[in-house]
């Protein structure tokens, strides 16, 4: 390990030697002046070779389960990483990279702080923002073999660049490089956001930085061809991008953006008209007209406020670029980044309301001794994980509401490389202290399921479902179960207003060609009409099953406002669709 850092630290000894790049130096998550005399002339392409990893290959989402966390020590910022390692040694193995073991050490213990699921990396590295440039975790069919997959980093800091290596060593799992060949790709992980599923969100930097005429080396690629190649090393098929926003420098979407699970995105809010709130709000809006949930639904989008200064000014007026969404999941706990008790104290609760049973940890990022936010990241940018060996994936799309008397079907996707033996769903009245077990059956294809009665009055039930392994490993979903757990509210809804709240769509929208609509268990034959403004039926047909995806062709001779139909036995739902 440490022979093959030291062959390429002198493949940069200019570099050092004229300090542009130091290990010594701090290094903000922006580039500096000396860096930007450099980039032009810095080779950022590597001579790491590998191969794609032998597909399919799935890349773990950030509320999964994991096994690392991974900081780098910088001495500026001690109180904050030592708060990081303080909440993380309770959920995972923590390895903090340094070079200075014996003073962090003796840090970390004066200060409190268990180090028996520490372990120090003694490695060289130029900056701490480990989560732009280390490897992202990927599974092989789902949940077999882990792996780390390492970009570009669009810095020239070569001790951070080969990093992802050595994490791989560390752990013992393959590497993968897009970082040379025709695969070169230029990325970061503050840029990337997976849902475990083959879906991803990024800013349009991932386009910009491998564009024609970039700094970086890199050959021209299209859109498709940055697709295809996120799709061969990770799995990813479909890639949302939305545009960067002018005032946040960095151009990372996770500094206004956080996927909470599958379908639910917590995005920064700013007063009307303020700073990137314009952007945003025309990018949330981009993603809802156009894309869906892995479940077919509409993404669900909560807002949390984005804090001012003490003077009330925002990026637009000087303040820094302040967030509440640059957190990040370590298994039970969340670690969140806090400024002030006033602003900090309902962004909190807020936190606490949208993940019931997991332990919300603040943490400053901008008081006056370290001033991280000043350096344009928080928590995100500065912690990095790798997933568990062999995890116990369970997807589910949570039921969150029906009606009294109703009899509701809780699916499930679980897999784990040895096969699941049991699954079950846990579920109680609200105000009850014990839960109910009801075994899930096997249907086919990793899908299990079970149906739960709900009662006769308007009162929430509370479910979780946990599945045991053939290995014996167990695992709940929701993690923090039994602590934590979905809500079905129960409310007694005309058929109508049943279906209009399960009937969901269109999308995209504006459209060409194509229009989706997901339909959520709405019984019986249905007809589906297509009108024009002025009301002439251009479009019929019937269907029997209304759960699921529906997909209509829209003529070519079609355009403008139309509007879409659907007649049954819960009376008429309408939807309006732009054709282009």
């Amino acid at each position: 390990m440490k022979n093959f850092h030291q062959k390429i630290i002198l493949l940069f000894t200019f570099f050092l030697s004229v300090s542009i790049v130091s290990a010594q130096e701090f290094l903000p998550k922006n580039l500096t002046e000396n860096e930007k005399a450099l980039i032009s002339e810095f080779n950022f392409k590597s001579s790491r070779v590998t191969d794609p990893p032998v597909g399919p290959v799935r890349t773990m989402a950030e509320w999964e389960e994991i096994e690392y966390l991974f900081i780098t020590w910088e001495p500026s910022y001690p109180n904050i990483l030592r708060q990081i390692v303080e909440a993380a040694i309770q959920e995972c193995k923590v390895i903090i990279t340094t070079q200075n073991e014996t003073s962090v050490s003796n840090y970390l213990s004066s200060n409190g702080v268990d180090l028996t699921n520490v372990t120090f990396m003694d490695e060289p590295f130029n900056s701490i923002w480990i989560r732009d440039y280390a490897g992202n975790t990927i599974y092989s069919d789902d949940v077999g073999e882990r792996a780390l997959v390492d970009w570009i980093y669009n810095r020239p800091r070569p001790l951070d660049d080969v990093m992802p290596e050595a994490h791989a060593a560390l752990v013992g799992i393959p590497y993968y490089g897009t970082t040379s060949g025709t695969n070169d790709l230029v990325n970061t992980g503050g840029n990337f956001m997976s849902d475990g599923l083959g879906n991803a969100f990024a800013s349009s930097l991932i386009l910009n930085e491998n564009e024609a005429g970039n700094p970086y080396g890199v050959s021209t690629k299209t859109e498709e061809e940055i697709d295809a190649i996120m799709n061969l090393y990770m799995g990813i098929e479909s890639y949302i991008k939305m545009d960067v926003l002018p005032y946040d420098v960095i151009h990372h979407i996770d500094m206004h953006m956080k996927l909470l699970d599958e379908e639910t995105l917590l995005v920064s809010k700013y007063p009307e008209g303020v700073a990137d709130g314009p952007q945003i709000e025309e990018n949330i809006n981009y993603v809802l007209n156009n894309f869906q949930s892995p479940f077919g639904t509409p993404y669900k989008v909560k807002w949390i406020d984005a804090p001012p200064s003490t003077t009330g000014s925002y990026p637009d007026t000087g303040g820094y670029y302040r967030t509440y969404t640059n957190a990040v999941f370590i298994n039970k706990t969340v670690l969140v980044p806090t400024y002030r008790p006033e602003v900090d104290v309902p962004a909190l609760a807020q936190w606490q309301e949208m993940l019931p049973g997991y332990n919300i940890v603040g943490i400053d990022v901008d008081n006056s001794g370290e001033n991280l936010i000043a350096s344009l990241g928080a928590i995100h940018c500065i912690t990095h994980s790798i997933g568990v060996d062999e995890p116990l994936w369970i997807v589910h799309q949570p039921v969150s509401e029906s009606t009294p008397n109703a009899t509701v079907q809780l699916d499930a996707m679980i897999k784990h490389v040895s096969g699941i033996n049991t699954a079950s769903v846990f579920w109680r009245e609200t105000g009850n202290e014990t839960f109910t077990e009801t075994a899930m059956s096997f249907v086919s294809d990793d899908t299990w399921t079970a149906s739960i009665t709900m009662p006769s009055s308007e009162i929430n039930i509370e479910y979780y479902i946990e599945a045991e392994a053939n290995s014996g490993k167990t695992l709940a979903r929701p993690i923090v179960a039994p602590e934590g757990y979905w809500t079905i509210s129960l409310e007694s809804l005309s058929t109508e207003d049943w279906a209009e709240k399960n009937i969901s769509g269109p999308y995209p929208n504006p459209t060409n060609d194509k229009v989706n609509f997901n339909l959520n268990q709405i019984n019986g034959p249905i007809n589906v009409k297509i009108y024009n403004v002025l009301g002439q039926e251009l479009y019929q047909s019937s269907i029997e099953n209304g759960n699921g995806i529906i997909t209509l062709d829209l003529n070519a001779t079609w355009s403008g406002t139309i509007f879409v139909s659907f007649e049954g036995d819960f009376g008429r739902i309408n939807r309006k669709v732009i054709k282009y």
